[in-house]
C-alpha cells in the first residue's frame, strides 16, 4: 500500500508487543477492505500509558488496542467507557471520541464469535474454567451473560477464583460461578463439561506443562478450548484429545477481537470469508516457524 498524509494509524500499546500477530490481522483486512490504514506496535513502558494515550490523542491516531498490561490501567485514561468493559474490568480497545477515547472489551465476543465457527455452544452447558486472571475473569463472566447452567472455576489460590465468582455473581444476580481449588478438580460431579484454559500455563517454551496433569480429570471434557495459541497444540490440548474430545486453541479469539476492534475503528462489518483469509494467514505464519 501506499502510505501517504491521508493514511489513518491504528496500533497497540503495550509491554512487550514484539511478538504480537495484530498487525498481519489489522494490515490484511485493510489490504482486503480498501481501506487507507496501517496498523503498527507501539512499546509503551510501565508508568507511562497516560502518557501514550495522550500522544495518540495529540496524534489523531484512530484507534489502538491495549494488551498486558495496561488493559485495567488504562481505564483511568478514557473520556467514555463501554458498559460491557466497565463489568469486565478491563479495556483492550480504543476508538476516538469527541475529545479522547472510548474503551471497549473486544476479548470477550471475540471468544463467543471463535466458539460459534466451530460450533460450540455456552447456553444451557455444565462449563469447567482454569484460571482466575484478567482473561478467565472476562470467560467467567462471559459464560454467565451467555447463559452457561454452572462454571467451576479452578484456581490455585481459592481466595482469587471466589472474587471473580463474587463480582460476575453480583452482576448476573444468580449463582453460575462455582469457585474451587485447582486440586479440589476432584469435586466436580461426574458428566462431560466444556473447559476452558484461560492460565499462562502451556505458553512456549514450557510447553508440556498443563495446570492439572491427572488423567481423570479429563473424562469429563467433551470439549477443551485453550485460550494460548503458542504452542499449535498445548498440552491440555493434547490430553483433552487423549481422552476422546475435542479441542481447540485461542487462535480465532485472537482473530475475532482483532476483528472486532477494526469494525469498531472503521464503522464496517467484515465479512466471514474475509476473516477466514486472515486466520489462513495467520495458520501459515505457524507452518512456516
Amino acid at each position: 500500500m501506499e502510505i501517504n498524509g491521508r493514511t489513518r494509524t491504528c496500533g497497540l500499546i503495550g509491554d512487550p508487543v514484539e511478538h504480537t500477530l495484530s498487525p498481519m490481522i489489522h494490515n490484511t483486512l485493510a489490504g482486503r477492505l480498501g481501506h487507507d490504514l496501517v496498523y503498527v506496535p507501539f512499546p509503551v513502558e510501565r508508568g507511562r500509558v497516560a502518557e501514550a494515550v495522550a500522544g495518540a490523542q495529540a496524534l489523531h491516531i484512530l484507534g489502538l488496542n491495549v494488551t498486558v498490561p495496561y488493559k485495567s490501567e488504562v481505564i483511568a485514561c478514557l473520556k467514555e467507557i463501554d458498559p460491557l468493559a466497565r463489568d469486565i474490568g478491563a479495556v483492550n480497545t480504543l476508538v476516538q471520541c469527541d475529545g479522547g477515547y472510548k474503551g471497549y472489551n473486544t476479548d470477550m465476543e471475540g471468544l463467543y464469535r471463535a466458539m460459534q465457527s466451530e460450533g460450540i455452544e455456552i447456553a444451557g452447558r455444565d462449563v469447567i474454567l482454569l484460571g482466575a486472571g484478567g482473561a478467565a475473569r472476562a470467560v467467567a463472566y462471559l459464560c454467565a451473560v451467555k447463559g452457561a447452567s454452572k462454571v467451576w472455576l479452578l484456581n490455585r489460590t481459592l481466595e482469587k477464583a471466589q472474587k471473580v465468582a463474587d463480582e460476575v455473581n453480583g452482576r448476573v444476580s444468580g449463582t453460575v460461578i462455582r469457585p474451587l481449588r485447582t486440586e479440589e478438580h476432584v469435586r466436580i460431579p461426574e458428566g462431560k463439561y466444556l473447559a476452558i484454559q484461560g492460565t499462562s500455563v502451556g505458553l512456549a517454551p514450557n510447553t508440556e506443562d498443563a495446570v492439572i496433569e491427572d488423567e481423570a480429570f479429563y473424562e469429563k471434557i467433551h470439549t477443551g478450548f485453550d485460550l494460548i495459541y503458542n504452542p499449535w497444540r498445548t498440552k491440555f490440548m493434547r490430553l483433552v484429545e487423549a481422552h476422546g474430545g475435542r479441542a481447540y486453541n485461542g487462535l480465532k479469539m485472537l482473530l475475532y477481537q482483532g476483528i472486532i476492534a477494526y469494525e469498531l475503528w472503521n464503522d464496517t462489518h467484515v465479512c466471514e470469508e474475509d476473516a477466514l483469509a486472515v486466520y489462513d494467514k495467520l495458520k501459515e505464519h505457524f507452518r512456516q516457524r
